[in-house]
């Protein structure tokens, strides 16, 4: 582990040692349009028609990966997917092995601490050599916004997919059709968590797609609350 990536884990680890206890029940009331992000990605494995291997980047405490096993055992799909969750946190990995453990789906799901911009089948335990293709669909759910690398991190996704895989994204967007104090208030409460809203990286999304390297599927949530992207890679 270099200096580099042991000081990123050990801030995370400080940021959550406490705060992963009560993660869920305070973030259900703001981290908004996860739930349908994981109803379009139950929908990408039933319309892939076979096995695939779906990962999680920034994981925490393992709430998403436990909703879309639900979502896909509801639709009789829960045989058709592999899920793996990585999260920078270890003390959240430890919150999401524990939750995912009283759940018995330890089977179903597995957990590894890692920094999203070095993703690799090895750091997942998964024996795959290819370095790139080795995943079927990489989504992120409020974590780029906090992923200081987030255009590495992006890069790392999208090799992890390959031509045809996809990469899925949920996060903050600019609050432009909210009121003007509540997107202010916003904005300087969820920076004290480090979260930032980063124009610069839906600015990059989209040069991608001009650059043909993906298909861009953009969708506002909630008068520009948030936004929901889907990358395909295209080369």
């Amino acid at each position: 582990m270099t200096e580099a990536t042991h000081d990123a884990a050990t801030s995370m680890d400080k940021m959550y040692r406490y705060t992963r206890h009560v993660y869920d029940a305070s973030r259900k009331y703001y981290l908004l349009g996860r739930d349908g992000l994981l109803k379009q990605i139950t929908d990408d494995v039933a319309q892939a028609g076979r096995r695939v291997r779906l990962v999680e980047v920034g994981c925490g405490t393992g709430r998403n990966l436990i909703a879309l096993q639900r979502l896909l055992d509801k639709r009789g799909l829960g045989g058709q997917a592999q899920l793996f969750g990585v999260d920078a946190a270890s003390v959240m990995i430890d919150t999401a092995r524990k939750s995912v453990d009283r759940r018995n789906l330890s089977d179903k799901v597995t957990l590894t601490q890692g920094l999203a911009q070095y993703l690799s089948p090895g750091m997942l335990g998964i024996k795959d050599r290819r370095d790139e293709g080795w995943a079927d669909l990489v989504f992120f759910s409020y974590s780029l916004s906090m992923i200081p690398p987030w255009k590495d991190s992006v890069a790392a996704a999208l090799r992890a997919v390959g031509p045809g895989g996809a990469v899925r994204v949920v996060d903050f967007y600019d609050q432009a059709k909210l009121p003007a104090p509540f997107a202010w208030t916003l904005k300087r409460w969820l920076a004290t968590f480090h979260v930032h809203y980063r124009p610069e990286l839906v600015e990059h999304l989209n040069e991608l797609r001009v650059a043909g390297d993906v298909r861009l599927d953009f969708e506002e949530v909630l008068r520009r609350y948030a936004y929901r992207a889907k990358l395909t890679r295209l080369a």
